[in-house]
């Protein structure tokens, strides 16, 4: 960019099988007032099978388009973009929006007139009728998940960020960012796949010295859900479950990882076994203590050494106990809804505990992956969470079943560092639902 020229913009619109919301979207940029700066727009067809990539070419040919074969998710598919788009900033659209005619330039406008540390704005975006707050500005919980504040709400009565407000991240959605900035910090993790990148990438950049800057005036409307329906509720879940724990687990410096991991992993513990236990036929056993109706102290097994219940077992007896495990194996075998000491046996059926475990098996099968990617975040800090929590404290949202009585519960509270900033509230206060 020469001395004196405009930063140029590129719109980038991933989209999967999302043809029908494309027709709305790109007409609505093709009507776009001039924001005063060279632009252009980008989208990826992100493996759609609806014949997205065709209708494009015949009905929009001056887009530029990116294509896979498969579903790289929301995260992936805009790192390709931000790579190939030339161009000083990157504005980010859902497919499933509708931006005002002012949009692009609001955007650019609060852009060039922020100072140097601020590295994107965040737009606004309200429903499709114009009457409802999507998202303003987001706040993130002690255990990495993020809510839309005031989601759902009333423009009347719902917390819009004044211009120019401070934001712990800019909404996936509806933002613009200087480029190199966005390339520099690694862009969205693409482990993601979607939800909570954009909430990463906010911590990452707020943490390496820069800021996000609200840009209310930057209105798209959105219908809400309309591609996020097509992953699925219970594929959703896996979703939030996971990215929400490694959000904090990457992020969170080395003073206050230590310090919320407890509770952090008490957290996820608990819902796990609230939906075993809850969800699932036969889940009932997995909340028994075997010994809490048993007169007098609860038995404790001798070490082997002294010759408790293992201890001197003969090599006689030990093939006898082996045959005895393996007759009692196959008859649960052959019969797996009988009743072991007069409980049926649980039977994990329910989707969304399914996911949870899904989310468990994910997270210690990417162990290593996921340490690499906490050394880099760190790496690249260079302001303290103690600071940063000062200006973003972290919130307490009651949110999955079983949450509410043990947030409220002196045992969980007593995990929580007294010393660490944070925002007691109701899922009702936060938003509408």
């Amino acid at each position: 960019m020469g001395a004196g020229s405009s930063p140029r913009v590129a719109v980038l619109v991933p989209s999967w099988n999302g043809r029908a919301h494309l027709e709305t979207c790109l007409d609505a940029l093709a009507a776009q007032r001039a924001p005063g700066v060279p632009w252009e727009t980008w989208v990826f067809d992100n493996g759609s099978t609806d014949g997205t990539a065709e209708w494009l070419a015949r009905a929009h040919p001056r887009v530029r388009l990116l294509k896979s074969d498969r579903n790289l998710g929301f995260a992936a598919a805009v790192n390709r973009l931000a790579e190939a788009a030339d161009a000083e900033h990157l504005a980010f659209l859902n497919n499933d929006t509708r931006p005002r005619p002012e949009w692009l330039g609001e955007l650019v406008s609060a852009l060039a007139s922020a100072p140097a540390d601020v590295a994107a704005v965040s737009g606004c975006i309200l429903d499709w009728e114009g009457e409802r707050l999507d998202f303003g500005r987001g706040v993130v919980t002690f255990d990495g998940h993020a809510f839309q504040l005031d989601y759902r709400r009333p423009l009347a009565i719902a917390r819009v960020p004044a211009a120019g407000e401070e934001l712990p991240f800019a909404c996936g959605g509806n933002l613009l960012v200087k480029r190199q900035r966005f390339l520099d910090a690694g862009g969205f993790d693409p482990t993601y796949f979607a939800y909570y990148e954009d909430v990463d990438l906010g911590w990452r950049l707020l943490a390496s010295g820069q800021r996000v800057l609200a840009a209310p005036r930057a209105v798209v409307h959105h219908r809400s859900g309309a591609t996020s329906e097509l992953l699925g509720l219970y594929r959703r879940g896996f979703l939030f479950e996971r990215n929400a724990f490694l959000t904090v687990y990457k992020n969170l410096d080395e003073e206050l990882w230590p310090r919320l991991m407890p509770v952090v992993m008490l957290t996820l513990m608990a819902r796990s076994q609230h939906l075993l236990a809850r969800a699932n036929p036969g889940g009932e056993l997995l909340a028994t203590d075997p010994y809490a109706s048993a007169p007098g102290p609860t038995p404790v097994p001798e070490p082997a050494a002294s010759g408790g219940r293992f201890g001197n077992l003969r090599r006689g007896d030990l093939a006898g106990a082996w045959r005895s495990l393996q007759r009692r194996l196959a008859r649960f075998a052959a019969a797996p809804a009988a009743e072991a000491n007069g409980a049926r046996p649980p039977v994990l059926s329910d989707e969304r505990t399914v996911a949870q475990l899904q989310a468990l098996s994910s997270l210690l099968g990417n162990l290593d992956g996921a340490a690499e990617r906490r050394r880099a975040a760190q790496a690249a800090r260079r302001v303290p969470d103690r600071e940063l929590l000062a200006r973003f404290p972290l919130w307490v949202v009651p949110t999955y079943p079983g949450d509410e009585a043990l947030f409220a519960s002196p045992g969980f509270k007593s995990w929580l560092p007294a010393d660490v900033p944070l925002v007691a509230s109701t899922l009702a206060e936060v938003m509408e639902w």
